[in-house]
C-alpha cells in the first residue's frame, strides 16, 4: 500500500488536471518551437500544452499570444488548462513586463526555469494559478521544494534545450526521499511506453519537448522538423557553448554554424539580456532534440502524435496487466 501523500490544494488540483487528461503529458516549452497554435492544438488532443514567453519577439506579440491563446481554448476546449513558461534567471530583462501579463491572462500553469519559482509565486498563487519548477539535481529541487513550488519537473539527461545530468532512476529515487508533491519527467519521452516507464519509476506525469517539434503546428522551420525526423541519438552533442546552459544539439546545426570542436568544450556565460529571439544570439542559429529523436518517424500534427502516444500507452497497460499475473504466481507478495 502506498503512503498516504500529504498535498497542498494547487498540488491536488494539478493532479486532478492530470488524471482528467487523455495522458499523463504536457508538451514541453520549447525555445523557437513552442507557440500558440501548439498549444491550441494539445489542448484539444487533451494534453496540457505550453510555449515560453520569451518565443514573443516583445511584450505586444506576447499578449496578442495570450489572448489568442486563452480565447481559442475557451471556445474549442472549454477550461482546458495551459501553460506558460517564464525565464526566471537575474539577465532576463522582460521578466517583469511578462509577470504583468500573467496577472491579466491567468494561465493556469506557470512553469519557470533557469532560477528559483519564488519570483513569481504571489502572482501566480494570487489567481489560484498552480507553479511548476525546471530542475536538475536534488540541491536545486530542495530549492524550489523550499521556495513554495506546487510542481517539480525533474530535467533528466536525455532531455534536449534545456538537459539534466543524471539518470531519470537516481533522481526520481532521491527527489522522492523529501518531496511527496506532483513530479514530472523530461528526458527522451517519446513513445506511450516511456509515459508508463516514468509512471512506474515514481512521475505523475512526463513533459515531451522533441517529439512535438516535427509537428504541423510547431513553430520549426522545415529544414527542422526534416531533420528531427532524420536524426539519431548519435547526431546529437551536449554541450554549454552554445547557451551557457548544457543542452543536447543537432550535430549538422553546430558544423553549419562554424561551431568548432575546440569551442564545443567552452563553457559560455548565460545572458538572456537584450531580445533573445531578434538578436543575433548563437542558439537561433543551432537547432537542439532530445536523445529520443531516433524514435520519431514523420512531421504529423499533434492530433496525431497524441493518438499514437495513447495507443502505445494502452498497448503497455494491456502487457503489463497480462504479465502481472505470471509475476504474481513467480513474486508472491507477502
Amino acid at each position: 500500500m502506498k503512503a498516504k501523500r500529504h498535498l497542498t490544494a494547487p498540488q491536488q488540483d494539478f493532479l486532478d488536471i492530470i488524471a482528467c487528461g487523455t495522458l499523463p503529458l504536457m508538451a514541453a516549452p520549447m525555445f523557437l518551437v513552442s507557440g500558440p497554435e501548439l498549444v491550441i492544438a494539445c489542448a484539444e488532443a487533451g494534453i496540457i500544452g505550453s510555449y515560453p514567453a520569451a518565443n514573443a519577439r516583445n511584450v505586444d506579440i506576447l499578449r496578442d499570444w495570450m489572448a489568442q491563446t486563452r480565447e481559442a481554448i475557451q471556445k474549442k476546449k472549454p477550461g482546458a488548462p495551459w501553460s506558460l513558461n517564464m525565464i526566471v534567471h537575474s539577465s532576463y530583462d522582460r521578466f517583469e513586463a511578462e509577470l504583468a501579463l500573467v496577472a491579466e491572462f491567468q494561465p493556469k500553469i506557470v512553469s519557470t526555469a533557469l532560477g528559483s519559482p519564488k519570483r513569481v509565486l504571489d502572482t501566480v498563487h494570487g489567481y489560484g494559478g498552480i507553479v511548476m519548477a525546471d530542475v536538475i539535481n536534488p540541491t536545486l529541487a530542495k530549492k524550489a521544494a523550499d521556495a513554495g513550488a506546487d510542481v517539480l519537473v525533474l530535467v533528466t539527461n536525455g532531455a534536449g534545450g534545456h538537459t539534466g545530468s543524471y539518470h531519470p532512476f537516481a533522481l526520481i529515487a532521491e527527489v522522492r526521499k523529501f518531496w511527496s508533491g506532483p513530479i514530472g519527467l523530461a528526458g527522451a519521452i517519446t513513445t506511450g511506453t516511456d509515459i508508463r516507464a516514468a509512471q512506474l519509476l515514481g512521475a505523475d506525469f512526463v513533459l515531451a519537448g522533441t517529439r512535438f517539434i516535427a509537428t504541423n503546428e510547431s513553430l520549426a522551420e522545415a529544414d527542422y522538423r526534416e531533420l528531427v525526423v532524420s536524426s539519431g541519438i548519435e547526431d546529437l552533442v551536449a554541450t554549454k557553448a552554445v547557451s551557457g546552459v548544457l543542452a543536447n544539439w543537432l550535430k549538422p546545426t553546430l558544423e553549419k554554424a562554424g561551431i568548432t570542436p575546440d569551442q564545443l568544450r567552452e563553457e559560455k556565460k548565460i545572458d538572456f539580456s537584450g531580445d533573445i529571439v531578434a538578436a543575433p544570439k548563437a542558439w537561433k542559429n543551432v537547432w537542439s532534440a532530445g536523445h529520443g529523436v531516433g524514435g520519431i518517424e514523420c512531421i504529423a500534427p499533434v492530433c496525431e502524435v497524441v493518438d499514437q502516444l495513447y495507443r502505445e500507452y494502452a498497448e503497455c497497460l494491456k502487457c503489463e496487466f497480462i504479465e502481472s499475473e505470471r509475476l504474481r504466481l513467480r513474486y508472491p507478495v507477502i
